[in-house]
């Protein structure tokens, strides 16, 4: 079986195209290196350096290959842009994805399986978030995330395919970006790793849904598996406070871990958790990595990183 990754030079994707070769399928993957490395590419794996907003090229590519599956994880996800340039963020996760959607499904993709955001949600009202909650980004990065969902959607029911949306709570592990929009386990892992303070800020009791990158992987891996169709949480269900995690570091790297608080940043959600009730009863899938061994695979990584 053919699939067909994109994002997969990136932190997620490298991942997510690692298991997919060691389960025996055949990858192909699109990256623009934008924030992927070559490094991070599987050996077996054919790569084709293509920007998501290159329309003709991202066509050739998709005819070229013609997979059977389709996993699509590219995309522009600093919110910071999403804000001072939303063209720029359209262009790239609605048109690029409308485009890669539509062509996907016209050389007879069987699935597409969509990396979605808790992103889409915005500010939750009550917690852990279903998939049926009413959805209300509150950046343009949400609604760009959250757009290509009915798109999908409305193709596969035009053409007969099937498709799967998997909206990510927070992500962490090896391979992470510390820089820019880098989730606060990367940054936290860099900066202690370097022998840096970390900056909490506000109080530190703000709480987030952390799910090891190699437990998502899995749940992309479930969807190709799966027979059902929809959107689903992909998360542990579990609500964790930044100073619990900063706590976690000082059991793993003991002194060296140190923090500083800093006024609390504007607009911040102060709780987020997601449902994954959905995805165990639909894909047979469940989170199995313990926050310790995870947060402990990824300062390793950061380590080993900086030798």
């Amino acid at each position: 079986m053919k699939v067909l990754v994109t994002g997969g030079a990136g932190f997620i994707g490298s991942h997510v195209a690692d298991l997919l070769c060691a389960h025996g399928y055949a990858v192909s993957i699109i990256d623009n290196l934008s924030t992927g490395r070559v490094s991070n590419l599987p050996q077996e794996a054919t790569f084709f350096h293509v920007d998501l907003t290159d329309f003709d090229e991202i066509r050739q590519v998709v005819e070229a290959v013609r997979p059977d599956y389709l996993i699509h994880l590219a995309a522009q996800v600093d919110v910071t842009t999403s804000l001072t340039n939303p063209l720029i963020d359209a262009s790239t996760n609605i048109l690029g994805s409308l485009n890669l959607f539509q062509v996907a499904y016209q050389v007879g993709v069987k699935r597409i399986v969509y990396a979605s955001s808790a992103a889409v949600y915005g500010d939750p009202a009550a917690l852990p978030l279903s998939e049926d909650v009413k959805i209300e980004p509150l950046s343009p990065y949400g609604i760009s995330k959250y757009v290509p969902e009915h798109y999908l959607r409305i193709f596969a029911s035009e053409s007969g395919g099937h498709y799967t949306i998997l909206r990510y709570a927070n992500v962490y592990g090896p391979r992470q970006n510390a820089s820019g929009e880098g989730g606060v386990v990367a940054i936290f892992s860099s900066r202690i790793a370097a022998g840096k303070p970390v900056t909490i800020f506000g109080n530190g009791e703000q709480t987030r849904d952390f799910i090891y990158v190699e437990d998502v992987a899995k749940a992309n891996l479930a969807a190709l598996h799966s027979n059902c169709d929809g959107v689903f949480n992909i998360s542990t269900g579990v609500r964790i406070s930044v100073n619990n995690l900063f706590d976690l570091f000082r059991q793993i790297a003991g002194d060296t871990a140190r923090c500083e608080y800093a006024p609390p940043r504007p607009g911040e959600i102060m709780h987020s958790c997601l449902d994954p009730e959905k995805a165990k009863a639909c894909l047979n899938w469940q989170a199995e990595t313990d926050i310790f061994d995870g947060i402990a695979q990824t300062y390793k990584w950061f380590v080993n990183a900086r030798v």
